[in-house]
C-alpha cells in the first residue's frame, strides 16, 4: 500500500518502487523496517534523480500513447507495425525501470542503474517476462477491482525483486548460500 500511497504524483513512481524493493529487501533478510526506513529509502530515491526518472518515463509512455492514438487514427502503412514496436519499447522501459529500481540502493544515483537495468531486460528475456507477467497481474487486478492494484504493486515489485536475485544475487544477500 505504500508503494501506491507513494507513487500517487506519479512522477514519484520510480523513487515508491526503490522504496518498496528495499523495505521487502529488509522484511525478507529479517531486518527492522517499517514506515520511516521506507520514507528515508523514498527521499533517498527521489534525491538521487527519481523525479527526473519519472517525468522522463511518463514523458516516454506519453509518446508512445500519442504513436498509438495516431496509427489508430490514420491508416499509414507500417501502422500496425509501428504500434507494435511502440508497446514493445514501452515495456522494455517499464521493465528496465522496474529492475533500476529493484537495484537502487540508498545514495546511488538512478542514472547509474537505468544502463545496466535496460542491458540486463534485454539479456534475460526469461526474467524480462517474469517481471511483465506481474505487470498482468497489476492489470488484471485493477480491471478486477481497482482497489486491488495497490496491493498489487507490491507484487510486482517482488516478481521483479525476485527476477533480480535469481539472475545475480546481491553480496549481502542471506539467500546466496541457499542457491541450488
Amino acid at each position: 500500500m505504500w508503494i501506491g500511497v507513494a507513487a500517487l504524483p506519479l512522477v514519484t513512481l520510480p523513487a515508491a518502487l526503490a522504496a518498496g524493493a528495499g523495505h521487502l529487501r529488509r522484511w525478507t533478510g529479517d531486518h527492522e523496517t517499517g514506515l520511516r526506513s521506507f520514507a528515508a529509502d523514498l527521499r533517498g530515491a527521489l534525491r538521487g534523480g527519481g523525479w527526473a526518472v519519472g517525468t522522463g518515463y511518463l514523458t516516454a509512455l506519453a509518446v508512445v500513447g500519442a504513436d498509438l492514438a495516431l496509427v489508430r487514427a490514420l491508416p499509414v502503412p507500417g501502422g500496425r507495425a509501428a504500434g507494435s514496436l511502440a508497446v514493445l519499447a514501452a515495456l522494455w522501459l517499464t521493465v528496465s525501470l522496474l529492475r533500476a529500481a529493484t537495484a537502487w540502493r540508498p545514495g546511488q544515483r538512478w542514472r547509474d542503474l537505468l544502463g545496466p537495468a535496460a542491458r540486463r531486460a534485454l539479456r534475460d528475456p526469461a526474467g524480462s517476462l517474469l517481471v511483465v507477467c506481474g505487470l498482468v497481474v497489476i492489470a488484471a487486478s485493477a480491471w478486477f477491482s481497482t482497489p486491488l492494484a495497490l496491493p498489487a504493486l507490491g507484487v510486482m515489485v517482488a516478481a521483479t525483486l525476485a527476477t533480480e536475485r535469481r539472475v545475480a544475487p546481491v553480496a549481502d544477500d542471506p539467500v546466496v548460500g541457499l542457491r541450488a
